[in-house]
């Protein structure tokens, strides 16, 4: 499970997905295949989770990382290029972005 605080020192990775409707339910089973195959079993990988609109039009995928350099293997494996093709065929477009968290309340 995520925990987002500033004390903790992972890398955050948010990604965006752009869907239909009627192919938001077929993404997400792919991208919940994915990450219980093969990221969750990826060196540095800490915690994942998927969020829906209620438009289903929009997914996110909210990620911690050890370090940016093991994001950025997870990327380039073998297994996660073929994985990233399948999953850009289900969705308009998609987008992953590091951040840093910098603030939390509550």
């Amino acid at each position: 499970m995520p925990t987002i605080s500033t004390d903790q020192k992972v890398q955050t990775v948010i990604t965006t997905f752009e869907v239909n409707p009627g192919t938001c339910q077929d993404l997400l089973g792919e991208l919940r295949a994915t990450c219980d195959q093969v990221i969750s079993r990826q060196k540095g990988f800490v915690s994942a989770a998927l969020h829906v609109n209620d438009a289903q039009t929009r997914i996110a995928n909210y990620s911690q990382w050890e370090t940016r350099e093991d994001f950025q293997a997870m990327l380039r494996s073998d297994e996660m290029v073929a994985r990233s093709r399948k999953i850009n065929e289900l969705c308009k477009n998609f987008a992953p972005v590091m951040y840093d968290v910098v603030y939390c309340s509550g």
